[in-house]
């Protein structure tokens, strides 16, 4: 299991560093500095997302497995469904 607070929080902190970086390279004029804040804000946000939407699917198969547990029969109809309409779809019917 990954710590997504501590992914979320240096994304917060990677975000601010870039937004500080570019605000002085802004001022001072320096385009290098500037984009390096910028490419920083932007990576930061991706950690930020990337932990988001591991927790969500995280909390996705949390809900999938309990599914599978409280209702294996139903479970088994579904997979079996899922089978035979992909077979259905790869293989195509002859005829």
């Amino acid at each position: 299991m990954t710590d997504t607070t501590a992914t979320k929080a240096e994304g917060l902190l990677d975000e601010a560093k870039g937004k500080v970086k570019d605000a002085v390279g802004g001022l001072t004029g320096d385009a290098k500095t500037q984009a390096e804040g910028k490419f920083e804000q932007v990576s930061g946000l991706a950690q930020q997302e990337f932990a988001d939407l591991y927790d969500e699917g995280e909390t996705k198969l949390e809900a999938a497995t309990a599914f599978v547990q409280d209702r294996p029969l139903v479970s088994v109809v579904i997979a079996a469904f899922v089978g035979i309409l992909i077979g259905a779809l790869a293989f195509g019917r002859k005829g």
